[in-house]
């Protein structure tokens, strides 16, 4: 069966406050707001729309595994180790809440990090073949 999917368009990501998150997106990972309203702000961010959306306090991305880890449910992809460390340095200049790189065992390395609704998210160093190819990169 050929696959009718070509990519990931959009993702949503739960916010207490939307001028906040997005501020925090914008200066913190490079983000560029497109669209706001009362209740979401829409953000183009690693080629893809990310929409902040207004929720309760405390809904957050993730869930827990089956060993009660608390799991993210995104990777961003840097080029390289270099790459990597430069974007942890960074956020930890930031005040970004930023756990160790770390060697999970497969290729490259990762690092999670949390934005400032708590929302978990993981870097990772190795850019997937195919988004090499496609766009050329070393």
């Amino acid at each position: 069966m050929s696959t009718f999917i070509q990519r990931v368009g959009t993702t949503y990501v739960p916010v207490a406050d939307l001028q906040k998150a997005s501020e925090w997106y914008q200066q913190n990972l490079g983000a560029k707001e497109t669209f706001s309203n009362h209740d979401k702000v829409i953000l183009d961010l690693a080629n893809q729309s990310f929409f902040l959306v207004k929720a309760k306090q405390g809904e957050r991305l993730g869930f827990l595994d089956y060993n009660g880890y608390e799991h993210f449910t995104m990777t961003f992809e840097v080029n390289g180790y270099s790459e990597l460390a430069k974007f942890h340095t960074l956020l930890k200049s930031k005040g970004v809440s930023v756990g160790e790189i770390e060697d999970r065992g497969h290729p490259g390395n990762n690092f999670v990090f949390y934005d400032l609704n708590g929302n978990k998210f993981d870097v990772w160093s190795e850019l997937s073949p195919m988004f090499k190819e496609k766009y050329q990169v070393d």
